[in-house]
């Protein structure tokens, strides 16, 4: 099953309408990462920066959309939530960002799916980076739950 960066967009606006409020879009989905990017003036701070929630939330969305579309792609209707995560700020922002979510080692993700597979219930955890243009602004780490909704009720 293939999935385009419209419809994920679409998808996020409709069921995440804090994605639309921040004017997130889907710059590009694949295998290995996805990238979502926001602009400065919908997240903007006190200070003319992005706010520290905006750029966590961002990667928060990244990485739970990477584990979304790749699901997608293997057909497991699930429910996807974060378990925890860590930010680090490292610049401050001052236009707008991308976050950029990457796979996660092949092993981890396939004992993921595995395990998923088996008990209807799988972890994974995420990394991203967030930029503005070349600038690092932070690193996100996070754990991510996803439950079968055909094995768990």
């Amino acid at each position: 099953m293939s999935i385009d960066c419209i419809t994920v967009e679409k998808y996020l606006h409709d069921h995440i309408p804090l994605s639309q409020s921040m004017a997130v879009s889907v710059v590009s989905i694949s295998d290995n990462s996805v990238v979502l990017a926001a602009p400065l003036l919908p997240n903007i701070n006190h200070r003319s920066t992005v706010f520290g929630g905006s750029i966590s939330a961002v990667a928060i969305l990244s990485a739970w959309t990477f584990t979304y579309v790749q699901l997608q792609h293997l057909a497991i209707a699930c429910r996807i939530v974060i378990k925890s995560n860590h930010m680090e700020y490292v610049n401050p922002i001052t236009g707008d960002f991308e976050a950029h979510c990457f796979a996660p080692p092949q092993q981890s993700w396939e004992r993921f799916l595995k395990t998923l597979a088996r008990r209807g219930k799988g972890r994974i955890i995420l990394t991203a980076e967030v930029y503005s243009g070349t600038l690092l602004a932070g690193q996100f780490e996070g754990e991510y739950v996803a439950i079968n909704r055909e094995m768990v009720t």
